[in-house]
């Protein structure tokens, strides 16, 4: 009996994936993510969840096929965010919401934040910190509980005592505690391992370390280094050990380059670099990160009276403004660069204002999007899977009226979203 049930079994899993539904994008332009040209007049084959084929003119369709007409429109593989905070966004409320808001509302009103970052064409984001919501809005949206893009989770960034990520900074002493490594903070070398294991142990993708001081939290400094180098070691060595990268969230010089000398993947936000460290980050295969939109969001709410504690408000008005100019810098260097945004300092849904940033700086236009898909995959490990329009590539395809090749703002305007075969914005 066990037997005969587990031949039917098998067999009805072949023969739905023998009749998985088959559907045509015809698209009137396409930038497939490969290279910098735009095709014209071609079909996307989609077969299930994932990409069979990408032809030559309109094929049309036969029996159940489904025709989805995007001849008049610019089509694109789902667009990549290495950086953003599905948990929360900015307000001049922020900071009482650690002691006001549940976590059971922190994670209901995340899925809004998914849902907006997905609407606006962004099918994957790594999301760099937050509270562990995050990664079970990762597995959330993976069991199709609710919609939102593939999350790729960091779960608690890394701190140091009083660093930018140590989340009792501004509590009051009989409020702070001693956290320790269980709730990110790190202290010597056998913190350090350990707090990278409870991020495997919670589940979380990969490991964000807050290498230098930081604009928003509640201490004084911005951008002094936050690590000693054997910390640092530490956690690249151990994050490797379970397949982890590391993302350095930098500010300053000195933190930066004893980030990047350890080995870590990413540099975010990297305002005060210098040819130093870029030197660096191309000899040790680094990536640079840069959240322009996030430093003009910041730089612009400084000026707003209450908007920010009298503490966070000189950092906010000094870095933010300084970011476009170092990722000009760096692009002219020739610093490998991937697209992240910082989105939840800055609203969520408004990711793409980063691509129109890059481009202000000297970036070329399929230069800035290739960096959120086809760069941002290889960052990820995922390019076998995402960030491009080809055969065996997993149906992540958005849409624009525009030629973003020829008006980058065009993809502000998302018209269309297919995430994992499914539309989810037509």
């Amino acid at each position: 009996m066990i037997r005969l049930l587990t031949l039917i079994s098998l067999f009805l899993i072949s023969t739905t994936s023998l009749f998985a539904q088959q559907t045509y994008i015809h698209a009137g332009k396409l930038f497939d993510g490969t290279g910098n040209d735009i095709y014209e007049n071609v079909t996307i084959v989609i077969n299930g969840n994932t990409i069979e084929a990408v032809e030559n003119g309109f094929l049309e369709p036969s029996g159940e096929t489904i025709l989805i007409d995007l001849s008049n429109h610019t089509v694109l593989p789902g667009l990549i965010d290495l950086h953003v905070h599905l948990e929360g966004e900015t307000n001049p409320n922020r900071y009482m919401e650690t002691f006001t808001m549940n976590p059971e509302a922190r994670a209901l009103r995340s899925v809004m934040f998914a849902r907006r970052t997905l609407d606006a064409g962004f099918t994957t984001v790594r999301d760099l910190g937050g509270s562990g919501v995050n990664t079970a809005l990762r597995d959330a949206i993976a069991s199709e509980y609710i919609e939102g893009p593939r999350v790729i989770s960091v779960g608690k960034s890394l701190a140091t005592t009083g660093g930018h990520a140590d989340p009792t900074n501004g509590f009051k002493r009989e409020l702070m505690g001693i956290p320790g490594p269980a709730e990110g903070v790190v202290n010597g070398v056998a913190g350090a391992r350990e707090a990278v294991r409870q991020r495997y142990k919670n589940g979380a993708d990969h490991i964000k370390i807050t290498a230098t001081g930081g604009v928003l939290s509640v201490a004084k400094s911005g951008q002094n280094p936050q690590f000693m180098n054997d910390e640092l070691q530490a956690i690249v060595e151990t994050a490797s050990d379970y397949d982890m990268h590391v993302a350095a969230h930098a500010h300053g010089k000195e933190g930066m380059m004893r980030a990047v000398l350890a080995g870590v993947k990413t540099i975010e936000h990297g305002t005060y670099m210098d040819e130093e460290v870029m030197q660096a980050m191309i000899e040790n295969d680094t990536y640079y990160v840069p959240t322009i939109l996030a430093g003009n969001f910041v730089a612009e709410k400084a000026e707003i009276d209450g908007y920010f504690p009298d503490l966070v408000r000189p950092k906010a008005r000094e870095i933010g403004p300084l970011i476009q100019e170092t990722f000009g810098k760096a692009y002219s260097y020739g610093v490998n660069i991937a697209f992240g945004t910082d989105s939840g300092v800055s609203p969520h849904g408004g990711n793409a204002k980063e691509f129109e940033l890059m481009v202000e700086a000297g970036m070329p236009e399929h230069e800035a999007i290739l960096s959120s898909v086809k760069t941002a995959s290889i960052v990820l490990g995922l390019q076998d899977q995402i960030g491009s329009i080809e055969s065996g590539k997993f149906a992540d395809i958005i849409a624009v009226e525009e030629n973003p090749l020829e008006d980058i703002t065009a993809l502000q305007n998302v018209v269309f979203v297919m995430k994992d075969g499914k539309v989810v914005k037509e």
